[in-house]
């Protein structure tokens, strides 16, 4: 084993909530909320096939499939929150603090890789859930941080695919990879215990509840929605993932385009942070920005929390042969159509 990283701390923590969601109606789409205090200098980058993609550790991809999602962009380099490639598959960092651990040594028999170079490792090369599992056992993840001042973020990875989605966590006995059933990630706890926490909800319903409180007593309820009753509506990473989970089992939508992304945004919207609600020291967290990518049409759709509207960028307008990173500013202003 070699050194790779200055010491075995773990990652400085960050307060970022978020939940990811994994849809297949007629197309696939994948998207999530970032529940942030601040802006990280987010902007939609679209990175192509000839861009030269330098590792740490793993040498220089200079051709790989091109991809889109929302990042911060340091010295022309795409370090993404979310992104999907132009083969349908996707991926999102999510945090995951006090639990996420990476090993500083490097390990010899395998491609070392730092946490923030993982989402252009995987998408770069893979085509689906399958092969980036199959790499993933080739990858050893590594405390490697971009740069001094900019320390690695905790995370916990949503992988998927139209078929299958899958969670990655890296903790101190190793890298989990889970099948992902419901297709939702939030933040702690890890996510088996996540899905074991689903077995406490499992009489919600979409439908109306069956009287089983008493024989010989007549009870029917007095409105719609009582099925849910017991759903969570706080904020904490584990309710936001029942919810989550429970909205998109039971979504119901129309598999043409305007339906899939309307109905994608209310899915994350039910999750979603107004400002006030929960407290981050002395400032709140809000949904900084959500978004829905269309995995096989390489469109991302994104708002923020100041402007509702939905911004689109398609990838494919864009020259995917080229070899520099394309960035779109984020429309962040409130946009109101005046009806008279």
């Amino acid at each position: 084993m070699k050194e790779g990283g200055e010491n075995e701390k773990p990652p400085a923590r960050r307060k970022i909530m978020c939940t990811s969601i994994a849809l297949t109606t007629g197309d696939f789409y994948f998207g999530r909320n970032l529940d942030l205090e601040y802006s990280f200098g987010e902007q939609v980058a679209v990175t192509p096939r000839q861009y030269p993609i330098v590792f740490r550790k793993a040498g220089e991809c200079r051709r790989h499939h091109a991809m889109i999602g929302m990042a911060t962009v340091v010295d022309g380099y795409p370090l993404y929150a979310e992104a999907a490639n132009e083969k349908g598959l996707c991926i999102a960092g999510l945090n995951f603090p006090e639990n996420a651990f990476y090993p500083a040594q490097l390990c010899e028999d395998k491609v070392n890789v730092s946490p923030f170079e993982l989402p252009l490792w995987v998408l770069g090369q893979c085509a689906g859930v399958e092969e980036a599992r199959a790499l993933l056992a080739r990858t050893h993840i590594v405390a490697i941080p971009f740069s001094d001042r900019m320390p690695l973020a905790p995370l916990h990875w949503h992988i998927a695919d139209r078929e299958r989605s899958i969670v990655v966590e890296c903790m101190r006995d190793g890298m989990r990879i889970y099948d992902n059933p419901v297709g939702v990630l939030t933040n702690n706890p890890p996510f088996d215990f996540q899905l074991t926490n689903l077995r406490q909800y499992m009489g919600i319903r979409s439908g109306e509840p069956d009287n089983s409180f008493g024989a010989g007593l007549t009870l029917a309820p007095f409105g719609r929605g009582f099925g849910t009753l017991g759903l969570p509506g706080d904020f904490s990473p584990a309710s936001r993932f029942v919810k989550a989970a429970f909205l998109r089992l039971n979504s119901v939508c129309e598999g043409e385009e305007n339906s899939s992304v309307s109905q994608f945004f209310h899915l994350l919207d039910a999750v979603a942070m107004p400002r006030g609600a929960v407290r981050a020291d002395d400032r709140w967290d809000i949904t900084t920005y959500s978004c829905c990518i269309n995995a096989n049409k390489g469109v991302y759709y994104y708002k923020t929390y100041d402007n509702s509207q939905i911004t689109a960028v398609d990838m494919h307008h864009e020259d995917l042969e080229s070899g520099e990173v394309k960035r779109f500013a984020l429309e962040t202003g409130l946009r109101i159509a005046h009806a008279n």
